[in-house]
């Protein structure tokens, strides 16, 4: 997957050379930390972090044979130096390299998305404002409930992102943890200065305690918040796949030309690209259960841990970015069909009012149970007669629940037809969306 759907910038992350860069930089930032505490002179140091390098295919051919990647990469980094490589990986142990190295990767991979997030949700901000005004029918259970606007939808997607993008940067802070402690954490071998040297040279937090690994919560908790925002992308994807449907038609994805949507019937237009999304999030999701897992390992540590992290981080960023860019490209490139969502508001002939209507009759003087009574007793007369072919709407223009309404006797003197009439004034559902979006985009 990781080949099929990465991009130059993700792709060249979590390659080998990519992977091995970063065991380097955790090597040299140790063989940096020994020098300010005294163990390794100045000369050695310098050859080391000028001419230190590695081959990774010399380090697939040492594997061969060591069966063992850090002992592999360490030993074609000494075949680049003299007698100085002898202070290379000094009082480390290969958890001390892979697991910092891996925070290094994952601090990167993370910016990245949300470098990745950040776009998406201008796109939606964008759109969003665009049809602030737009009026739609709310759904509920997918049934028709109140108008709303297209914008308000979209409103409630860049609300949602923002929480993601704040948990991303959380979570940021919780795996940018390096540590230099040592085969079993005691520091046995070297003081504390050490790793909080080394770390600080690599611009990482050091962890105040850890046995021989960084501990797998802290992956655990990335692998759920990279769950959770494919989760969101998914959300929205279902609803622009919701809107296209042929019987809504309220927005769809661009069709380019030249674009073909099957193979055997020519008219189709398809929401694939939100299909796609939504197939990626089951893959991401899918991660955090071997993520959570992996926080259980035996004593001080096993390496069950280093199997599955091989597969999800490379494939949960890549297959994050990619969603995350694809979604955005739907989001900036969508059609919108405001007749048509129009067309689906008066779809149930007035049934949208109903609450409108309800609300009204206890400031008439009226229970709440009377109500009801009347606003159903109407909604129901009008489901009857949408089932039999009847149209939503007279040629006057007015729907067959007003119509209903109207010839109730009880209603009639409750409120009379001019509040009647009133309960179906489509600018009673736009007089808070200004306040709403002052509360999600702020002043401008």
């Amino acid at each position: 997957m990781v080949e099929r759907y990465a991009r130059s910038e993700m792709k060249r992350l979590w390659s080998d050379e990519a992977k091995y860069g970063a065991w380097l930089e955790v090597e040299k930032a140790g063989v940096l930390a020994w020098n300010k505490l005294g163990l390794i002179g100045d000369e050695d140091c310098e050859k080391i972090c000028k001419n230190a390098k590695f081959d990774a295919a010399r380090i697939d051919e040492i594997e061969k044979t060591t069966k063992h990647d850090v002992i592999a990469f360490l030993t074609s980094v000494s075949e680049s130096l003299g007698e100085e490589s002898r202070f290379v990986h000094y009082a480390m142990t290969s958890s001390d390299t892979i697991d910092t190295a891996n925070a290094l990767l994952m601090r990167e991979a993370l910016n990245i998305v949300v470098g990745d997030a950040l776009a998406l949700q201008e796109a939606i901000k964008a759109r969003s404002i665009e049809h602030k005004s737009t009026l739609m029918i709310g759904r509920s259970h997918g049934v028709h409930g109140e108008p709303i606007t297209f914008g308000l939808a979209l409103a409630i997607w860049y609300e949602e992102l923002r929480r993601h993008i704040e948990n991303l940067k959380q979570t940021l802070d919780t795996i940018a943890v390096g540590k230099f402690s040592g085969a079993m954490g005691s520091f046995a071998h070297a003081p504390l200065e050490f790793e909080e040297l080394a770390c600080s040279f690599l611009g990482l937090k050091n962890a105040s305690v850890s046995n021989q690994i960084i501990q797998r919560d802290r992956y655990a908790r990335l692998a759920c918040a990279l769950a959770l925002l494919a989760s969101s992308i998914e959300k929205f994807a279902v609803q622009i796949r919701h809107w296209q449907r042929t019987e809504v038609y309220e927005a769809e994805e661009y069709f380019g030309a030249g674009q073909k949507g099957s193979s055997a019937m020519p008219h189709k237009r398809n929401p694939v690209l939100s299909e796609n999304v939504c197939g990626l999030a089951r893959i991401v999701r899918s991660f955090a259960i071997p993520a959570m897992e992996n926080a259980a390992l035996w004593h001080e540590r096993d390496i069950s841990h280093s199997a599955a992290e091989r597969f999800w981080l490379a494939d949960g960023f890549t297959a994050i970015d990619f969603m995350l860019r694809r979604f955005t490209d739907v989001v900036s490139k969508l059609l919108i069909y405001p007749r048509n969502m129009m067309k689906n508001l008066n779809l149930t002939g007035g049934l949208a009012f109903s609450q409108r209507v309800l609300l009204e009759l206890p400031r008439a003087g009226l229970s709440r149970e009377t109500a009801y009574a009347i606003a159903q007793r109407n909604a129901m007369k009008t489901w009857s007669a949408l089932q039999e072919g009847e149209a939503a709407q007279s040629e006057r223009g007015e729907s067959l629940y007003l119509q209903y309404l109207l010839e109730d006797a009880e209603l009639a003197a409750a409120i009379g037809e001019a509040k009647i009439r009133a309960c179906f004034d489509y600018a009673y559902y736009l007089r808070n969306i200004d306040a709403i979006f002052k509360r999600v985009y702020g002043e401008s």
